[in-house]
């Protein structure tokens, strides 16, 4: 499968003891840093554009710096950020010696980035930091997100008198939240001194009252989109807040030393050394805060909206070691049984077995167990190799393509030319670029009776807005056998049916285009097109459907990239978007 970038994973350290506590217990003055380099390491398959790291000291006075952040771009950006903090953390700074080692604190937050809309540099890499000479209106955030809604928030916040500097949702997110923040503390303010509080007693007051869940709650019911949104303020307030449709994860760990936020679950296992029972999910449209002492409260912010869960986080992009997630891929490739049967015949026999590396492995072992239950001896081999990748230096033509044809490998005489089949399964067929340039390419040199390139997912048809980089529904290898379908049968009208239904912002207009064609008719389209010159011998598709994959992964129904139901409005808007945009560039005189 062609790698699809995911934005992103966050993690978060709250200690709940005195920082002397874990010298003396662990023996280790930089026990927090050590932790969050650890679960942002375990969660690099999230995000390898950028990193970035903050940190609150709860205990500085004025006139020394208490908020932190250090941010860096590149797949190596985790090695960078940290090695520039351990670097701070041993320097003394000769202009102020008694304020201590930077980036010692009590709060940290770590975030990998992935773009998912094509804008880049270090000004997007998170977190993103707003300053202020009240502690309590310092405002760092970071979050694994993408809203939908951004034009409408924009217009929000200028209505309101505000300039955001940059259009992003990332910015945009900071300027809102950090604007009912400012009120937040006005309240509290008018509530000091309405007690008589005056000078210091007044500022003492306010860090100690903040309430993170009232800025919540009036600042993402604006959103629409997939979040989880993860946040601290210069006083001490922690957040992490997750969309009301969870289609964004979030796990956590509490006990009486810390608490611990990470995007996926055995990252905290591993980091803490926990069971799988030990962490909770945070729920959908919920919020974790923890204040300034340290007092830690669950609060529903949004009301639970219809569960949509992503499942294209059960399928690719969560590590495959959580407890639940290994077995949901093996049933997956499990499910497939029948149809990979039918597909060769019956005929195990003369049969290779194999998967596409890397992420296909344990739908892989699921396929297996499958083919075993009705043939004991199944031959499965490693017949594909992940083996280099393209350098971008090398940009002539011929070359590069060659190169590009040549990013797997195989494994010469697994096969017997001319009677074996060969099946290898993928986790999922997006655009079929790989397919089409190196796998079936490369796999043609065995000269296999029959190839079978299985997908564990069904086939993806309508793009995604949540934070997935599938934007453009004209690239999906099953919609462009849609329409050479419509067209080879004159059915021009319907393109043109969905095109007005789309212009009018109607979900169903979309799911009309498939409607004509059966799975079995598309897949074999889906051949044709992707099909390599002199790769002679018969191939098929092989597709999850829509009713195994929630059989496989019941408790995350997210699927509107293989159904075309769209949980939120924003994310009908943007795919009919997609649909006109593509229809006027290719259909339009």
């Amino acid at each position: 499968m062609e790698a699809l970038k995911h934005e992103c994973g966050i993690a978060m350290i709250r200690l709940l003891k005195p920082l002397t506590y874990y010298e003396q217990k662990y023996g280790d003055n930089h026990y927090a840093l050590g932790k969050l380099y650890l679960m942002m390491e375990k969660q690099h398959n999230r995000g390898q554009e950028g990193a970035g790291v903050a940190c609150v000291n709860l205990n500085q006075g004025p006139g020394h710096e208490y908020m932190y952040r250090e941010k860096a771009e590149g797949k190596d950006a985790i090695t960078k950020v940290f090695g520039s903090i351990f670097k701070q953390m041993s320097e003394i700074d000769q202009d102020d010696p008694s304020a201590g080692p930077a980036f010692n604190g009590e709060l940290y937050m770590g975030h990998l980035r992935y773009s998912t809309t094509g804008k880049g540099g270090l000004k997007y890499v998170h977190p993103f930091l707003r300053r202020n000479n009240w502690k309590a209106k310092n405002l760092c955030i970071c979050g694994n997100f993408n809203m939908t809604n951004i034009d409408e928030i924009f217009e929000y916040l200028t209505a309101e008198g505000q300039s955001p500097r940059i259009y992003s949702d990332s910015y945009i997110m900071l300027e809102l939240m950090g604007h009912r923040l400012d009120r937040e503390v006005e309240r509290i303010y008018r509530e000091a001194k309405a007690l008589g509080l005056n000078g210091r007693e007044v500022t003492d007051y306010i860090d100690s009252h903040v309430d993170m869940c009232n800025v919540l709650k009036t600042t993402m019911p604006h959103f629409d989109g997939g979040y989880v949104m993860c946040g601290m303020t210069g006083s001490g307030e922690m957040f992490t807040m997750r969309d009301p449709w969870g289609i964004r994860p979030a796990f956590y760990y509490v006990d009486d030393e810390i608490c611990a936020i990470a995007s996926e679950r055995p990252v905290l296992q591993t980091t803490f050394d926990l069971q799988h029972t030990d962490i909770q999910e945070l729920l959908p449209g919920q919020a974790l805060t923890i204040n300034r002492n340290g007092c830690m409260r669950l609060e529903q912010v949004i009301p639970a909206a219809k569960l949509s869960a992503c499942s294209f986080e059960r399928i690719y992009f969560s590590r495959g070691n959580d407890y639940d997630i290994h077995h949901e891929r093996k049933m997956l490739g499990f499910q497939l049984r029948d149809q990979i049967l039918k597909s060769i015949d019956g005929d195990v026999e003369h049969t290779v077995f194999s998967y596409i590396p890397n992420t296909a492995e344990v739908a892989y072992h699921g396929m297996i167990e499958g083919i075993r239950t009705v043939s004991p001896t199944v031959r499965a081999e490693k017949v594909v190799w992940k083996d280099i990748k393209l350098r971008t230096f090398i940009t002539e033509g011929s070359t590069r393509n060659d190169l590009a044809a040549h990013v797997y490998d195989i494994t010469f005489g697994t096969v017997t030319p001319a009677v074996d089949n060969l099946v290898v399964i993928d986790d999922s067929i997006v655009r079929g670029t790989t397919l089409r340039e190196s796998v079936i390419k490369i796999l043609g040199r065995l000269h296999p009776k029959k190839i079978v390139v299985v997908s564990s997912a069904p086939q993806i048809r309508y793009p995604d807005y949540y934070g997935i980089d599938m934007s453009r529904i004209g690239e999906f290898i099953a919609f462009q056998a849609c329409i050479a379908l419509l067209r080879e049968r004159s059915m021009d009208e319907v393109i043109d049916k969905a095109y007005e239904g789309c212009l009018q912002q109607k979900e169903e207009a979309l799911r009309s285009l498939y409607e004509p064609f059966t799975a079995e008719e598309l897949n074999a389209k889906m051949v044709e097109l992707l099909r390599p010159e002199g790769v002679t011998c018969p191939i098929e598709l092989v597709f999850q459907s829509l009713e195994g994959l929630h059989q496989a992964i019941p408790n995350h129904p997210g699927d509107w990239y293989f159904s075309g139901h769209y949980p939120t409005e924003g994310g009908v808007r943007l795919a009919c978007k997609s649909f006109v945009d593509w229809y006027e560039k290719n259909c339009q005189k």
